[in-house]
């Protein structure tokens, strides 16, 4: 039977709580619709951002609400950027965060903190410095989800392609012998 401490279920709950009416939101559901890193979808990465976020800024008594609803919206860019933009304006890396914000202002109010922790999410990318701490925090969670994001799919993919290594030995062994 798998144990969860009475803490990790508050944890979880208040997390939960911190960005229900963000998820809830309709624009924010469309994320879901665009595929961020390999299998990962934009939704899916935000959420792991904004609970990393979480986690760090509460352990180190930083405003966790705040840092956990920006990293709910830091990527609300809702486009394939995949694609080549018809204008051909920016690279994706540079003009996000731009994009995100604004949308994120279009919908909900939010503070400063959250404000700079959008913008500033791909710092060092992007040459402005973050002005709170919980932008930093934004900035490594961002990353760290990345790596794990990117690490799940090419241990996948390589345990598909050992699976294909394999078959193909197993094939010649049959048709030579």
């Amino acid at each position: 039977m798998l144990y969860i401490s009475e803490k990790k279920l508050q944890e979880e709950e208040e997390f939960n709580t911190i960005i229900e009416d963000l998820v809830q939101n309709e624009t924010v559901q469309e994320m879901k619709k665009y595929r961020q890193h390999f299998q990962t979808s934009c939704f899916e990465h935000c959420k792991t951002v904004a609970y990393y976020s979480y986690k760090m800024c509460k352990h180190l008594g930083l405003d966790y609400k705040s840092a956990t609803r920006a990293g709910m919206l830091h990527d609300l860019f809702l486009y394939d950027w995949r694609k080549p933009r018809p204008d051909g304006k920016g690279f994706h890396g540079f003009r996000h965060p731009r994009t995100a914000l604004g949308n994120a202002m279009r919908l909900f109010n939010l503070n400063d903190i959250e404000k700079d922790c959008i913008l500033k999410h791909m710092w060092p990318l992007t040459v402005s410095l973050p002005k709170y701490k919980e932008s930093y925090i934004i900035t490594l969670a961002d990353k760290y989800a990345t790596f794990l994001e990117n690490k799940q799919s090419v241990k996948a993919n390589f345990k598909i392609q050992k699976c294909y290594r394999y078959a193909y030995v197993i094939l010649c062994m049959l048709i030579f012998v």
